[in-house]
């Protein structure tokens, strides 16, 4: 059986919770209050290992959100070209009486 690491869990469950619509607010929230906030896992008055944990909490939020907007820019492009496709089949084709040319009117005096 394959073992899991506990940071892949913890990833796995902020990735879970940030996809769902109606947490997505309350997650950003709580995520920018984590780095204002003095409690943290590892404090910062330690030089660089208090660093560490807010910057895994700030790549795991920034890749979310991105990756959230690239899908959908993937899915209004995906609209748009099945209504593009839509219209150019719709496109309505002109009659024998709108490619008529009046002679007289196109004479030059």
């Amino acid at each position: 059986m394959k073992k899991r690491l506990f940071g892949n869990t913890l990833v796995n469950w902020y990735r879970k919770l940030i996809r769902h619509s109606k947490y997505r607010w309350v997650v950003l929230l709580g995520t920018l209050l984590y780095f204002v906030s003095p409690i943290d896992i590892s404090p910062d008055v330690f030089p660089v290992i208090g660093w560490i944990d807010d910057g895994l909490v700030a790549t795991i939020a920034i890749t979310e959100v991105t990756q959230m907007l690239m899908e959908r820019k993937r899915r209004l492009q995906t609209i748009e070209k099945t209504v593009g496709t839509q219209n150019a089949r719709e496109t309505v084709v002109p009659d024998a009486t709108d490619t008529v040319i009046d002679v007289e009117a196109a004479v030059i005096s």
